[in-house]
């Protein structure tokens, strides 16, 4: 809903975020490709993804209102979801909405190789609502609140319940579980066809907290309990104005994270031994983010061509007050700060008065402060590493060119595009050659350039009314200078980390004239990745031997409306039972999966 998902704490990206994200309390996902530093700041490297979540239905006079039920089964994850939601309106002026869904996973159970995959279960429990108030019929007031409850998620590649697959390697720990909840509240107001200067305005004031603990016992029986908590609170707003010399959209975003973690170390009895300064994290920190930005899309040659011309101007401060020094183990502070300006320009070419065919190109420039985790993070970072803090870094940039051609005809869409990324200032674990606890060490350093490029394609075609065929392709390569053996050591240029190896997807669908039946058939199929990063070979707990082998899994799914408000879906996944996983992760994905969903709203 246009709010920051990210904060200080994040490795470099997401991770495991994404998934306190209820994916049954979202309308639609919006995904802007490329460097969008311009208009999202910090961190928007490879691309921007807003979840729009689910709000009222509609208004009308008097009250009306409407229920749904949902509720899912799947053979390989064990799993069951449900949700229930209301949705209604008190008149034009009021609507309201509130849903909540409970998902209890168990033991994800891989191909006819690995199949069932240990202390791989956990629960999860949502809740959202959200209330509109529509002051006219241009201008409306959001108030919304969402909740995310994780518990018991193993971390299950770094655990003697690991599975080896295909030469991997089995962890020691004994117990690697994590708990993690999230917590948004927000304001937003939102007005258009406004006289004056603006013709639209938007403006949010939200506060979001984010908590992660993380149980380990290893193998010797003794164990830890760590975590950390981050409050932001977050301010942004933009205008949209249209001109004699374009279309503007301008704003700006303040970002404030509170964040406090904590470890605490027990003997193998249970007994309390240490309560080191710190976390995973620094405690008792501050993080400020804040950009002013603005761009301009102007028509010109008959509005054939429309140029947009954007720049962000972003600053960035970090203030840890209890960070542990790695050499000596004393407690130090980190204080600093940074800035820089984006920019980026883009041209569009409508090619045929139809408005049909389309050619863009563009150049962006992205932007990623160092935060809280690159500077001051002790934590085991993969296989055998520690990671220990790194107060002495500078911000990564990138530069993205592309260019690219869109078609939308009535029976087919396509669009295909080549991207080529400069990188520098990349940060990138290196080895420092200690050994803490038996563990390697490794600090961040800015130490990486070098380039990725890759071509995307993606296209759909109606073949009758019936039948629909869709296909996508992506393929990407990438290098980059790192140190990969030590700090210090000569730089070499090798693979770009964890790179998406070349993946097509398709799936041909029919659809009933009435539209009460679909069915759909079609597969994924992604090469071997063996351009591995040294960091992708020290790590043996996720990515086999010699990289991760390619795959081709297929599916059929299938729906059905028998009455008005009622479906019911199918889909049998992966067919042939194939064992294979995603380049980078640490359990291989579902087996042969039957999957059956019933959809209810009355």
């Amino acid at each position: 809903d246009g709010i920051r998902l990210n904060n200080s704490t994040f490795r470099e990206g997401p991770n495991q975020y994404w998934n306190t994200v209820d994916p049954l309390s979202i309308s639609r996902l919006e995904v802007v490709k490329g460097p969008s530093s311009v208009l999202y700041g910090s961190d928007a490297i490879g691309g921007t993804v807003n979840a729009l979540t689910v709000g009222p239905a509609g208004y009308a006079d008097g009250f009306g209102w409407e229920r749904r039920a949902f509720y899912r089964v799947s053979s390989a994850e064990s799993s069951h979801t449900a949700r229930a939601e209301v949705s209604g309106h008190f008149g034009k002026d009021v609507g309201f909405f509130l849903g909540g869904s409970w998902k209890d996973y168990g033991d994800l159970r891989g191909g006819q190789e690995v199949r069932r995959q240990k202390a791989t279960g956990y629960l999860d429990r949502d809740l959202d609502g959200k209330v509109e108030w529509n002051l006219n019929p241009d201008a409306r007031v959001v108030v919304a609140h969402q909740t995310v409850d994780q518990d018991d998620a193993w971390r299950t590649h770094r655990t003697a319940q690991a599975t080896s697959w295909r030469g991997t390697t089995v962890g020691t720990d004994q117990i690697l579980s994590y708990d993690q909840n999230r917590h948004l509240s927000y304001v937003q107001y939102h007005a258009e066809n406004l006289g004056g200067f603006a013709q639209e305005a938007h403006a949010s004031v939200s506060h979001h907290l984010q908590r992660e603990a993380e149980f380990r016992r290893l193998a010797a029986g003794t164990s830890t309990m760590q975590g950390f908590e981050v409050t932001t609170l977050g301010l942004n707003f933009h205008l949209v104005s249209e001109t004699p010399v374009g279309r503007w959209v301008y704003g700006a975003e303040y970002y404030h994270d509170w964040v406090g973690s904590f470890r605490r170390n027990y003997s193998a009895a249970g007994v309390l031994t240490g309560t080191p300064a710190q976390g995973p994290v620094a405690d008792d920190a501050t993080y400020h983010l804040a950009g002013i930005f603005a761009e301009d899309t102007i028509p010109f040659w008959n509005e054939k061509v429309e140029l947009s011309l954007g720049g962000r101007f972003t600053y960035a401060a970090a203030d840890a007050a209890r960070v542990i020094n790695p050499v000596g183990g004393a407690t130090i502070g980190v204080s600093d700060a940074w800035h820089a300006f984006t920019g980026s320009a883009r041209i569009i070419w409508h090619v045929d008065e139809r408005d049909r065919w389309h050619v863009f190109a563009g150049a962006s420039q992205g932007f990623r402060a160092p935060n809280l985790s690159d500077l001051t993070r002790l934590d085991i970072a993969q296989t055998g590493e520690l990671e220990t803090a790194q107060p002495n870094l500078k911000p990564e940039h990138f530069l993205t060119l592309e260019s690219g051609v869109k078609v939308q005809h009535e029976r087919f869409t396509a669009q295909a595009s080549y991207f080529h990324t400069l990188v520098s200032d990349l940060i990138v674990r290196t080895p420092t050659g200690a050994i803490i606890g038996g563990l390697a060490e490794v600090t961040k350093l800015n130490s990486g350039s070098g380039h990725i490029h890759g071509i995307e394609f993606d296209g759909s075609v109606r073949l009758n009314p019936q039948w629909t065929l869709r296909a996508n392709a992506t393929w990407m390569e990438g290098f980059i200078d790192v140190f990969p053996a030590t700090v210090g050591a000569t730089k070499q240029r090798e693979p770009a980390s964890r790179l998406m190896p070349a993946t097509t997807q398709f799936a041909l669908k029919y659809e009933e004239p009435a539209q009460r039946w679909w069915a759909e058939t079609g597969a994924t199929v992604a090469s071997q990745q063996n351009q591995l990063a040294s960091s992708d070979v020290r790590d043996t707990q996720r990515i086999p031997p010699g990289g991760t082998p390619g795959f081709a899994v297929y599916h059929f799914r299938a729906g059905w409306r028998p009455v008005k408000g009622f479906s019911l879906t199918g889909a049998i996944e992966n067919l042939t039972d194939e064992d294979y996983r995603i380049h980078g992760s640490g359990l291989n994905e579902a087996g042969r999966n039957f999957i059956l969903a019933a959809d209810w709203r009355f």
